[in-house]
């Protein structure tokens, strides 16, 4: 009489999904810990020439104007007025520099699409963000902003095509990801995934997040972690 082989322990089933699992909650962890720590104003550069000293991981964030650049850069350290935020698009004209330690610091980029400035400011911008972007060795990455609402819009394509030139690797962070059905919101990351599958420099995994919320926070802050562990 033969009998039938038993079945392992869930416990034994899926070791490596068990450990994927633990991986990720010691990012987060490790994520929750770098964002804690105290953040300070660095400066403020409209220029190249007035950029701080290099110190460090830098991780900079850019988007269209009224994306919600601000509102993460609060969100992400829990300080409510570390960043400027503004109904005005365009307010930020200047590159913002933020840190919590020598490790790390964290770049506000001038937003970009609807800024209301004469032509030669806006070109002004335009010039130091690519001598930043270029000459910044220190930066590891750019996190991108992209409104969940909208998705990638030809004015995003613009500032994707730069970094893709500069070889400067970033990635898409959908921000007000509370303001679209939850039913939807796959279907947004799927298609910005999809935009972004045949750019070189550009990081395959898409981060939702909701300032309002805190949806996603926790994510984006572990992938931080992980950059700065790659980069030491």
């Amino acid at each position: 009489m033969s009998s039938q082989p038993k079945s392992p322990p869930a416990s034994a089933a899926a070791p490596d999904d068990a450990e994927a699992a633990a991986a990720t909650a010691a990012l987060i962890e490790q994520g929750r810990l770098l964002f804690a720590a105290p953040w300070d104003f660095i400066s403020a550069a409209p220029t190249i020439e007035t950029l701080p000293p290099m110190q460090g991981m830098e991780i900079a964030l850019a988007g269209r104007s009224n994306v919600g650049k601000s509102s993460l850069v609060n969100a992400l350290t829990g300080r409510k007025a570390l960043a400027r935020t503004s109904v005005t698009p365009g307010r930020t004209q200047e590159l913002i520099f933020f840190r919590a330690s020598p490790e790390l610091t964290l770049v506000d980029m001038p937003g970009y699409g609807f800024a209301k400035a004469p032509k030669e400011k806006v070109e002004a911008w335009t010039h130091t963000i690519r001598a930043y972007l270029r000459g910044r060795v220190n930066l590891a990455r750019v996190f991108v902003l992209i409104d969940s609402r909208h998705g990638i819009k030809p004015v995003d394509e613009e500032i994707l095509d730069l970094l893709d030139k500069a070889a400067v690797s970033y990635a898409i962070v959908l921000t007000k990801a509370d303001q679209v059905k939850p039913t939807a919101l796959p279907h947004v990351i799927a298609g910005v995934e999809d935009k972004i599958r045949k750019r070189p420099a550009a990081f395959p995994v898409v981060f939702p997040t909701s300032s309002n919320t805190g949806a996603g926070l926790a994510e984006l802050r572990g992938a931080v972690a992980r950059l700065m562990a790659e980069q030491g």
